[in-house]
């Protein structure tokens, strides 16, 4: 006996095609929006799902007793792959591909900005000050150097392909290629490519391979007018190392969709570095509706194919 917790933001046609494609099958609709990451449901319902769609809470999980699947609207999934998280023999799929559009064109218009110095001129403007900044930056003949290249970063990297980028990737498996992306190398050649990098676009997920990936040392080893952009994991980056590599002038420029802790304390120097754009991880989410459509199509999608016994698409576990 199934039972479906399915807390995704479905319009009325989704709903019904996602009743349709579990005839029979007991189905407990408590939509959310996708940006809010704590959705709720009585515990009795918890501890009958065989099947959650949506990003539950990992401690209301960890009740699950009889959850045979999770289903994710995010494409990482660290916090469930945690001991004790999701029961033995449990499923657990994400929502890899549904955040490419939104995400690159964020990182993008952060790029861009960074490079025309638009974020000074926000603050010039609200200081009633008319005054030129100087020298900007192209991406024309820029070198691009993007460290995870899956769905966002392929996507990246188109964009700046279109520019006149010459575009560099980092993977685990450089033998796969991605679309956008010139050549490709192992992430072990960071070091190499960090030198001879316009940009380094960061778009890994959490893992201990890439915690604290750019230290102290790496961000010194970038070029001294480069930009560093992180859009995938905050723990990617450490801050600290960041602040004060503005700080004392080397570096272009930072543009942060994620940090590490997050959010940052108060007090953080990175807040008030005048070359550093901080976004409150917003690129993903849901703010972009073509991310919801996607995320409801992944699901109904690995829902059809659970219930026909077929493999799951996205299986993290």
């Amino acid at each position: 006996m199934e039972t479906i917790l399915n807390f995704l933001p479905l319009t009325g046609e989704e709903r019904a095609a996602f009743a349709a494609a579990a005839p029979g099958v007991e189905q407990i609709f408590r939509p959310v929006a996708a940006t809010r990451f704590s959705p709720e449901a009585p515990e009795e319902e918890y501890a009958r799902a065989t099947v959650i769609l949506g990003c539950a809470p990992t401690d209301r999980v960890a009740k699950a007793g009889q959850l045979r699947w999770l289903q994710t609207w995010s494409a990482g999934v660290d916090p469930y792959l945690k001991e004790g998280v999701l029961r033995e023999g449990a499923m657990l799929t994400s929502a890899v591909g549904a955040y490419g559009q939104a995400v690159s064109e964020h990182m993008f218009a952060t790029l861009l900005a960074l490079c025309k110095r638009l974020h000074q001129y926000r603050d010039t403007q609200n200081r009633h000050c008319w005054a030129p900044l100087g020298e900007v930056k192209t991406l024309a003949g820029a070198t691009v150097l993007v460290a995870g290249t899956g769905d966002i970063g392929s996507a990246f990297a188109r964009l700046v392909k279109g520019m006149g980028a010459h575009t560099v990737g980092l993977r685990r498996s450089p033998e796969r290629g991605a679309e956008g992306i010139d050549e490709m190398h192992p992430l072990s050649a960071l070091d190499e490519w960090l030198p001879k990098a316009d940009v380094v676009a960061l778009v890994l997920p959490h893992s201990p391979e890439t915690d604290r990936l750019m230290d102290r040392a790496r961000i010194g080893r970038m070029k001294e007018d480069a930009i560093l952009l992180n859009a995938g994991r905050g723990s990617a980056v450490d801050c600290d190392a960041l602040a004060q590599a503005l700080e004392e002038g080397h570096l272009w420029g930072a543009g942060l969709d994620v940090t590490s802790p997050e959010p940052l304390p108060e007090d953080h120097p990175l807040w008030r570095a005048e070359h550093c754009l901080i976004t409150p991880h917003v690129a993903g989410g849901d703010h972009l509706p073509a991310i919801r459509d996607r995320l409801v199509e992944i699901a109904l999608d690995n829902l059809r194919r659970y219930l026909a016994g077929e493999p799951l698409r996205n299986r993290m576990k």
